[in-house]
């Protein structure tokens, strides 16, 4: 199996950016963590972070026909990208939403997710360990 993972806008700043909610593992350490956890389950990963919508339209395209699975944080663009959400449909890849922060919690804007209607699950709230939980679901997922 291989997956990509994306991450959108901010997602570098890991460990800077309100802790509060994103806690203090970096970037680094979020690839580290699932590289390892995939390698544990021969899974092949492979990572892709933006700040910038098309450019995170265009790695999903480029995903088609070369990867089984996709988990994706958005980020922000959860909540305002059609764009995304289309590229996500278009390629038929099943695809996870992970998000480190429990955004059903928090402020009203983000309560609106438009990923969420071509994902095959959803996962918030469990940190990084989010991503992890992405993998196992994907991989059993897959399976079927």
């Amino acid at each position: 199996m291989k997956f990509l993972i994306i991450n959108g806008p901010n997602l570098n700043m890991l460990g800077i950016r309100e802790p509060v909610h994103y806690g203090r593992e970096t970037y680094d350490d979020l690839i580290k963590k699932i590289k390892a956890y995939c390698d544990q389950k021969s899974i092949i990963c492979d990572f892709y972070q933006s700040n910038h919508e098309g450019c995170l339209v265009d790695k999903i395209q480029e995903a088609y026909g070369v990867f089984d699975g996709i988990i994706i944080n958005p980020g922000a663009y959860t909540h305002t990208s059609i764009a995304i959400l289309d590229a996500v449909k278009s390629v038929g890849i099943p695809t996870v939403e992970v998000h480190i922060s429990k955004v059903e919690d928090r402020e009203d804007f983000r309560q609106i997710s438009y990923i969420r209607f071509a994902a095959v699950k959803t996962i918030t709230g469990l940190g990084t360990d989010g991503y992890l939980r992405a993998v196992d679901f994907l991989a059993e997922y897959l399976k079927k």
